[in-house]
């Protein structure tokens, strides 16, 4: 393990100073949400206003680290010099996919197209594609064998509305 050296004490105080904005963000975000309590007498901006404290609080304690002697015992980084945009591109696919189509194609398929397309870019970035039909469909059948009873529990289970293909609450 190594010290941090001097020359990424700022850099490392960037880090906790973005973090900390990030969670004054949320906390504006939160400030902005009703507060009238729900079930159990926890209103709908309870969680964004703990995560927003929280993130906060971690981003002012990673600024204090910084400043104090740097973050202490890192470890030197594993992984590729630079960033692998191929595979960011093909996660970032998969999630803009899922948004764009979860109204229209339901929960269970855009989260499937999600997986997979998130998959590719993670074997992708790897330096392990495989651009097999097989795989594919592996990948398509293990996305919907999670996305399904996710979203029969929350529909079935806990009563909660999410975007189906069919009326029925089962697709």
């Amino acid at each position: 393990m190594t010290r941090s050296s001097s020359h990424s004490r700022p850099l490392q105080g960037l880090i906790g100073a973005g973090a900390a904005l990030v969670g004054a963000a949320m906390a504006i975000g939160a400030s902005q949400l009703s507060s009238e309590a729900g079930y159990s007498g926890v209103g709908p901006n309870f969680f964004p206003w703990v995560v927003s404290l929280a993130l906060i609080g971690c981003g002012l304690w990673l600024v204090w680290e910084a400043r104090a002697s740097g973050y202490r015992n890192m470890e030197e980084p594993t992984g590729a010099a630079r960033g692998d945009w191929a595979g960011f591109a093909w996660v970032s696919a998969g999630l803009l996919a899922n948004a764009m189509l979860i109204t229209t194609a339901g929960f269970i398929l855009s989260c499937t197209l999600c997986f997979v397309l998130a998959v590719q870019g993670f074997r992708i970035s790897a330096g392990r594609p495989d651009r097999r039909l097989r795989t594919w469909l592996q990948d398509a059948l293990t996305g919907a064998f999670i996305a399904a009873p996710v979203y029969w529990m929350f529909t079935q289970l806990l009563a909660i509305n999410l975007p189906g293909l069919t009326a029925t609450g089962w697709l």
